[in-house]
């Protein structure tokens, strides 16, 4: 039985992160992290010009917390998907928005080609 279970947060969390161009689990919410690393998520995002993005609070859904731990096999949250694809945490995601990568990455998120 633990292994139906198992598939079904896997499924969710394949569900969430292709179901929005920009989706970051994060601890907390956009308007209310509650760590530090989800707060420099938020702000990167923000600077990079995205408003709306989908998140996931993995304080409220102990599932998902450590679902999404495996389903990337990266063992910290926050968690950056775009275009169903894992990007990082919040330090990648800091050092790829200083480079510009991120903004590109981004972009292309929003207007598909």
């Amino acid at each position: 039985m633990e292994n139906a279970k198992h598939q079904d947060i896997k499924q969710r969390i394949k569900e969430q992160v292709t179901g929005a161009p920009v989706v970051l689990y994060m601890k907390g919410t956009p308007q209310a992290p509650q760590c530090g690393f989800s707060a420099l998520a938020v702000q990167v995002l923000t600077a990079c010009g995205v408003p709306n993005f989908a998140s996931f609070n993995v304080l409220a859904d102990a599932e998902i917390r450590q679902g999404i731990k495996e389903y990337a096999n990266w063992p910290t949250i926050p968690q950056l998907y775009i275009n169903g694809e894992f990007v990082g945490g919040s330090d990648i995601m800091r050092e790829m928005y200083q480079s510009g990568e991120l903004q590109k990455l981004l972009t292309e998120a929003k207007n598909p080609a």
